[in-house]
């Protein structure tokens, strides 16, 4: 273990991620009292040009009167990326009007560590203007090319402007590789495996380099279940902690996936239970199922302990 060690910035529990755009309010109610763990209100790419300004004014008003943390619920904003002129109101009428009831910003296209700089900056300003006792997160889809080149260094820099978690954004992802593919999320059947792999492995070990949170992002065919499941499970294996649904029907199965099953959490907690007694009788290593079990054992098992009681202390 090298004697520097980024502990995890933050902790939240993000199995499931709603996407819900601001031009439909009607969509707000039905995000508060579903079974997801995180909605972001999206000012960006689901909400077309004429509808931007009364978009925002929506999402203010969701922020000010429904009760998200008593629904336990994480609830975030996707603002416009950094190369509109939209971004700056978004953030300054959001945060200014309904920061207190905020707990995230999501940048869309982070391209480079100074684009978190930029709206950390103008974050410190208006929180510090308005007296907001709460300290609002960043969280940022990895969705371009440069995104994905910058990555570590966004990372190491971001997690000291806030920055708490990165999402993958497969399609704006699939279209700055100029990849052949209009498939957002599943397999391509012209490519030999998954196609995003390398890249959701290259985003996860920054993200965990550096003690973020790793979100899988969409995909777009709600009504092929059992393709998301696996896609879900791709990314569940890798290290990641959840995964996006732009349609409710994909809640319940991103919950499934990213919960640990409770015969997985018995393993592990009678992994650091047989270790512990090893360690009493003065052993490194123990035997347990036929299988040997070490300290690496034990930080594995520890994750899905850790888990299982940061789900189970939602219910």
């Amino acid at each position: 273990m090298s004697h520097k060690i980024y502990e995890q910035t933050s902790r939240r529990v993000q199995r499931s991620e709603l996407a819900v755009p601001g031009s439909n309010p009607k969509m707000f109610e039905k995000a508060l009292n579903s079974d997801v763990d995180f909605v972001f209100l999206d000012l960006e790419d689901a909400v077309a040009p004429d509808d931007k300004v009364s978009a925002r004014k929506n999402v203010i008003e969701a922020l000010q009167d429904l009760d998200w943390q008593g629904n336990g619920k994480t609830v975030s904003v996707r603002i416009n990326s950094i190369d509109t002129h939209y971004m700056y109101r978004d953030v300054v009428e959001v945060v200014e009007q309904a920061g207190e009831h905020l707990d995230t910003i999501l940048l869309p296209k982070a391209g480079t560590a100074s684009d978190i700089y930029m709206l950390s900056a103008l974050l410190n300003q208006i929180e510090t203007s308005k007296g907001l006792k709460k300290r609002i997160g960043i969280e940022i889809l990895i969705e371009t090319t440069l995104g994905m080149a910058n990555v570590m260094d966004i990372a190491k820099s971001g997690r000291d402007e806030r920055l708490e978690a990165m999402h993958f954004g497969v399609a704006d992802y699939a279209a700055s590789c100029r990849a052949r593919t209009t498939v957002i999320g599943g397999l391509n059947p012209d490519y030999p495996g998954d196609q995003w792999h390398a890249d959701l492995s290259q985003m996860l070990v920054a993200c965990r380099a550096y003690g973020l949170r790793a979100i899988d992002g969409p995909f777009g065919d709600f009504k092929d279940p059992a393709s998301y499941t696996l896609a879900a499970k791709r990314a569940a294996a890798l290290g990641y902690e959840g995964k996006w649904a732009i349609h409710p029907s994909q809640i319940e199965l991103a919950n499934e996936v990213f919960t640990p099953p409770p015969a997985e959490v018995d393993k592990a907690k009678r992994i650091l239970i047989a270790l512990d007694e090893a360690a009493k009788a003065g052993q490194g290593a123990a035997s347990l199922d036929g299988r040997l079990i070490d300290a690496a054992s034990a930080k594995m098992a520890e994750n899905i302990v850790e888990t299982d009681k940061a789900i189970n202390s939602k219910k």
